[in-house]
């Protein structure tokens, strides 16, 4: 049986396919990505430019070489690639055990194609077994965790985290959600939420995903599970 570590990098280096020529790449956050990274650099792959969801990925890219520019300076661009905590089987996500999910929800808004890269492990049927992450204005905090605990969650501080935007998370336990779209609504409308960690209003396009038997592709044509 392989180890997750040998599935992670088993699907990023399929991942290297969708790398656009001459286009711009957008690169998201986390270990997956991370081997990712440094597949593009070990494998000698030309990345024309990327847009970037945190400033760890930020740093990786240009000590590889690769010229990182400013969301706002692009109309839209081609593919994002990033990974994911939990996919279910209408392609809607669950992101931010990384803390990075507002920059993450912002360049997939903004891609043609979101591609997510998992091990089989990430795949579920409800999504919601996997901590649920809210970012939140610091001064919102305590209201944000009361609204979510009347919606039937159990927002948990998460200790010594400040995300890139000088922003607090609410890791929700127990809170598994039958309908994505409308939770993600909800969450989002609620005062002092940055944003959800939902991706389902604009969910994943293309998931790859690693078992032991290797890398499979699965598309909006595909049945996930």
């Amino acid at each position: 049986m392989k180890s997750q570590d040998e599935l992670k990098l088993m699907v990023a280096r399929a991942a290297l396919s969708y790398i656009p020529v001459g286009g711009v790449l957008g690169v998201g956050s986390g270990s997956t990505v991370a081997k990712f990274i440094e597949q593009i650099a070990s494998e000698g792959i030309r990345v024309g430019r990327a847009v970037s969801s945190s400033n760890k990925t930020t740093a990786m890219l240009r000590d590889i070489g690769v010229e990182v520019v400013d969301p706002n300076t692009i109309d839209g661009y081609d593919v994002y690639i990033d990974g994911a905590d939990e996919v279910n089987e209408r392609f809607e996500a669950i992101k931010g055990g990384g803390a990075c999910l507002t920059r993450e929800k912002i360049l997939a808004s903004m891609a043609r194609t979101f591609v997510c890269i998992v091990d089989k492990s990430k795949l579920v049927t409800q999504l919601g077994r996997f901590p649920l992450p809210v970012e939140v204005i610091p001064m919102a905090r305590a209201q944000v965790a009361r609204t979510l605990r009347a919606m039937g969650g159990e927002p948990v501080l998460r200790e010594g985290c400040i995300t890139d935007n000088g922003c607090e998370i609410l890791d929700v336990h127990n809170f598994m959600i039958p309908d994505a779209v409308s939770a993600e609504d909800h969450i989002n409308s609620i005062p002092g939420v940055v944003t959800v960690g939902l991706f389902a209003r604009r969910g994943v396009d293309v998931v790859l995903y690693a078992d032991d038997e290797g890398v499979k592709v699965l598309d909006n044509d595909s049945t996930l599970l």
